[in-house]
Formats: structure tokens, C-alpha cells, sequence
């Protein structure tokens, strides 16, 4: 049980320091410390850094994926389905408080492996098909979908630090009046 204690303690200072930090800025050594184990402990469980960036890329793209269609709300309507995604991604800071910002400083990183971008390729289709099944019902801008996907992302996470920082308060109007202003930046104006 030890051991189990040990790995979760070395990936959630990993998340952290690659969060705050970047991959080629955190050393093993910075985990360690950060996890209070030996350098030594953390290669009993990955063999590199890489392995150990991968290990938490895969996982933590997997659960936004699985919050993101978990309870899909397909055939409601497109304000709906982006009404489910954004509160997707609330929940999601809210259980995993540095992840989607490691997500969002990782996703093209030299050091991530195929299956790593095969994870984050089916969160951007996931993504990109709600964009452009609204696209093609008229309700939201003509915009490739990596813009569209740019412009609530970046809101989003700048929202997020914030929150951290403590410079707002995430209350339930506050992330009321959000989703509704990034629902205004994509939605089609007529």
C-alpha cells in the first residue's frame, strides 16, 4: 500500500511542477523533493522523465476525454452539447486543479510518444465534431474548429488561473455569465 502511496505522491508533484513549471524546466530530483521520496524511487516506477511526462499526459487527456462524453447530450441541441462540454471542463479543473493547463503546455511536446497523440487527437476530434456539427446547423461561426476550439480553451484556462490565483471567486453566477460570454464568441450572430 506504501507503494501505491509513493507512485500517486510522485505524479501528483510531477502534474504539478510540469504544470507550473514545463517539462524541459522540472527535474527528477525537483519531483522527488516536491513528493518526498528518493530520485532513486521515482525510476522504480518510470523508467525516464518521458515516461513519467507520458504517463500523466495519457491519463489525465483520458479523463478530460471520458468527463467530455461521459452522459452526452448528442440529440439536444447544439447550446446543449456546449452547455455539457464547458461544465465538463468545470468539473474537470475542479477534481484535477493542475491538469488542464499540463494538457494545454504539453499537447505538441517533442517528448510526447505516439500514444500520447493518439489520446490527444481523439479529444481534439471529439472537440472539432461538436464545432462542426454546429457549423453545420448554422449555429456557430464559420471558423476552422481549431480556432473555435482556441477561443473557449484560452478563455477557459485564463479563467482557471484566476480562480487558482484567487483573484475571483468560481461561483456558480460568475461561471454562469462565462459559459454564456464563450457561447457569444462562437455562436453564429444573425
Amino acid at each position: 500500500m506504501v507503494a501505491t502511496h509513493k507512485r500517486e505522491d510522485i505524479l501528483q508533484s510531477a502534474l504539478k511542477l510540469f504544470a507550473e513549471r514545463g517539462f524541459d524546466a522540472t527535474t527528477i530530483p525537483m519531483i522527488a523533493a516536491d513528493a518526498k521520496v528518493g530520485a532513486g524511487t521515482i525510476y522504480r516506477y518510470f523508467d525516464n522523465k518521458e515516461v513519467l511526462v507520458n504517463t500523466l499526459f495519457q491519463h489525465y487527456v483520458e479523463a478530460l476525454t471520458d468527463m467530455l462524453v461521459k452522459d452526452y447530450p448528442e440529440h439536444l441541441s447544439i447550446r446543449r452539447q456546449f452547455h455539457h462540454l464547458f461544465q465538463g471542463m468545470v468539473r474537470f479543473t475542479h477534481h484535477h486543479e493542475h491538469a488542464l493547463y499540463f494538457i494545454k503546455m504539453h499537447n505538441d511536446g517533442h517528448f510526447l510518444d505516439d500514444m500520447s497523440s493518439q489520446y490527444f487527437d481523439r479529444l481534439r476530434t471529439i472537440l472539432s465534431s461538436f464545432f462542426d456539427r454546429g457549423k453545420e446547423a448554422n449555429e456557430i461561426r464559420d471558423l476552422p474548429s481549431t480556432a473555435l476550439i482556441a477561443i473557449i480553451y484560452g478563455a477557459f484556462l485564463e479563467l482557471h488561473q484566476l480562480i487558482r490565483a484567487g483573484d475571483i471567486e468560481a461561483t456558480e453566477e460568475l461561471l454562469a455569465g462565462v459559459e454564456e460570454s464563450c457561447w457569444d464568441a462562437v455562436r453564429l450572430h444573425t
